[in-house]
């Protein structure tokens, strides 16, 4: 259900070939699997299902026919993970454990999966030939640094097991393309902002907070804020993601693990977030109940996106007003059974 027409910005760059996204049966996975089918490409789908459905894919599972294969299975299974990348030209590897808090809890688990899973996934691409891999890395990795905006050059300030274990991600992608850059590999890291839209599941303990506005609005109860709302992020729309993700593996030189920040290069606080999607959803009275901060938890969001604009030619495509409305309508229908 994206809003943009992949034809008319990537043209026939994917027609014909093959690709794996890892995660592909979450949200990310699942638009940026239904924008490489729509672009002609056969899409292997490698997802164990504890964070992602196959409901997913029900809106173009029809017209992808044979050219949608789908894996359940762990990316830290390694047979399973060199059966799902045979053939692949790119991997699109968005399979991980989300969520500050809950790897705040896990730390082992998300190592497991984050860390060892993510150099897992770049071996079997190795050996099968990938021509490039892109990395889904998160702006966690700036941690709280004050200076705004973020720029790709700061250093690294994981300030959560999450965190790390994408900052790490970060590193093995910029290894491999170094070290195996004769076998053909190359690497591409993009570090997203605070991704949102439709088929962001609402139903998690640790789902994230546009989703988690939605359901409680919805359910006539009053959003839950951790701290004082007053910390901001650069709320991004997925196809801004999936734009991005495009453009890097469609790019026509070595990336060499290049980190890319993707967002829309705009500050949007909590608490006008909330505001604006009680307005949307007619329930302007149900103002937002404080809590305590979260552990791990950045105060403030802002990306610099001259380093994409300039090396891939990204700029975003949806604006996160325009997306934020689209969003809220998703979850409508979802509330109301349509």
């Amino acid at each position: 259900m994206a809003l943009m027409n992949w034809r008319e910005m990537h043209g026939d760059a994917f027609e014909g070939g093959q690709a794996l996204v890892t995660g592909g049966a979450g949200f990310i996975g699942s638009h940026l699997s239904e924008a490489l089918l729509d672009l002609g490409a056969t899409v292997v789908v490698l997802d164990d299902l504890t964070g992602g459905d196959v409901a997913n894919f029900e809106t173009y599972r029809d017209r992808a026919g044979d050219r949608l294969r789908f894996i359940e299975g762990s990316i830290l299974d390694e047979s399973v993970v060199a059966d799902a990348v045979a053939g692949c030209r790119w991997v699109f590897h968005q399979a991980a454990w989300g969520s500050v808090p809950r790897s705040v809890a896990m730390p082992d688990r998300y190592h497991a999966i984050n860390a060892t899973g993510t150099m897992n996934i770049l071996e079997a691409a190795r050996g099968a030939g990938v021509a490039r891999v892109m990395f889904a890395a998160s702006s966690s990795a700036y941690g709280d640094t004050p200076t705004l905006p973020k720029v790709e050059t700061m250093p690294v300030r994981a300030r959560s097991p999450y965190a790390a274990n994408k900052s790490y991600g970060e590193a093995l992608m910029r290894a491999w393309a170094n070290s195996y850059g004769d076998s053909g590999l190359d690497t591409a890291s993009l570090r997203y902002f605070n991704i949102f839209g439709p088929r962001q599941n609402a139903n998690s303990a640790y789902a994230a907070v546009i989703a988690a506005f939605a359901k409680a609005l919805l359910a006539g109860e009053r959003p839950v804020i951790y701290g004082d709302g007053e910390q901001s992020r650069d709320f991004t729309f997925v196809d801004n993601a999936v734009h991005a993700n495009l453009l890097a593996a469609r790019h026509d030189a070595p990336l060499l693990g290049e980190v890319f920040n993707v967002a829309c290069g705009q500050r949007v606080t909590v608490n006008e977030l909330a505001a604006a999607m009680a307005r949307q959803l007619g329930r302007p009275e149900l103002t937002p109940e404080h809590k305590d901060d979260r552990p791990g938890d950045v105060k403030h969001s802002l990306a610099d996106l001259s380093l994409i604009k300039q090396t891939l030619g990204y700029k975003p495509v949806v604006a996160f007003e325009q997306g934020l409305a689209v969003t809220v309508d998703w979850y409508r229908q979802i509330a109301a059974g349509v």
